[in-house]
């Protein structure tokens, strides 16, 4: 039930579907002597949206986030595993058009490329199956088999994880298949943004992983204001800042992490 609960929030939440919808709601006030008011809300609802499109308002949300976890300054001599979330592939896109169709984080399948030349005998996994409502018969997997085997990446060893949903259950359930032993090295590789809810989640499973950030979207900087040169961009940049805040409170307040917001370790 959590995870539907969490499918139809992320699809409300989202500060763009929020505000249009409540602003088209707005329209359909039934009282005459109070429209005008109701108006008024769609004016400031309508004004939010502008700001979005013209400031950095996501650059500067995800800020916080990507710098949480900065790549490591030096990668360990030994690794034993590498961990890749999923959620680089167009689950709609894909099934429909019979190949291989990435989205954003595109990045998160490149990494074991360049990583598995530094770590060859590194153990490759890759976790998520379908986090649609609706999935069907499509696994992640399915297209991504074909990618790695082609970039020399897939030589048959990689394990592919298809049965979680989300991150909570990628995290448990790549520990209970690798069962990683105490003293062993694995990197995870993710969406910048997206680290320190997986590494809380990682944590709380009592898999210690290594931070891999990929897939980057801000300057890293706080206060560069500029123009978003796209309108999708820069909408695309709250909707990800707020689905990562959001996550990360539910996530904490469900007790699925154990810090409101994980930080690297200082030991």
């Amino acid at each position: 039930m959590f995870f539907e609960i969490s499918k139809i929030a992320g699809f409300l939440v989202p500060p763009v579907h929020m505000l249009v919808g409540l602003g088209f709601a707005m329209t359909f006030w039934p009282q005459v002597n109070k429209r005008s008011w109701s108006f008024r809300v769609i004016q400031l609802f309508l004004g939010i949206l502008l700001s979005m499109l013209i400031f950095p308002i996501g650059n500067e949300l995800l800020v916080p986030l990507e710098t949480r976890f900065a790549a490591p300054a030096k990668l360990p001599d030994q690794v034993d595993g590498i961990i890749v979330l999923g959620g680089a592939v167009d689950e709609v896109v894909s099934a429909g058009q019979g190949h291989l169709s990435v989205n954003a984080e595109a990045e998160r399948l490149l990494a074991p490329i360049s990583l598995l030349r530094s770590y060859p005998n590194a153990r490759l996994v890759l976790t998520g199956g379908s986090g649609s409502l609706n999935p069907g018969a499509f696994k992640e997997s399915d297209k991504v088999r074909p990618l790695w085997r082609d970039a020399i990446v897939d030589r048959g060893q990689v394990l592919y994880e298809e049965a979680s949903r989300n991150t909570y259950e990628n995290a448990i359930f790549t520990r209970d298949r690798v069962k990683p032993k105490p003293g062993e090295k694995w990197l995870l590789v993710t969406s910048a943004a997206h680290m320190p809810r997986s590494v809380g989640l990682f944590r709380k499973a009592g898999f210690d992983v290594i931070a891999y950030p990929v897939a980057f979207k801000s300057t890293g900087k706080d206060g560069q204001w500029y123009v978003p040169r796209s309108a999708g961009a820069a909408l695309g940049n709250v909707e990800s800042a707020v689905h990562e805040y959001v996550g990360l409170w539910v996530y904490h307040q469900t007790g699925r992490i154990d810090e409101l917001f994980p930080a690297p370790n200082t030991n």
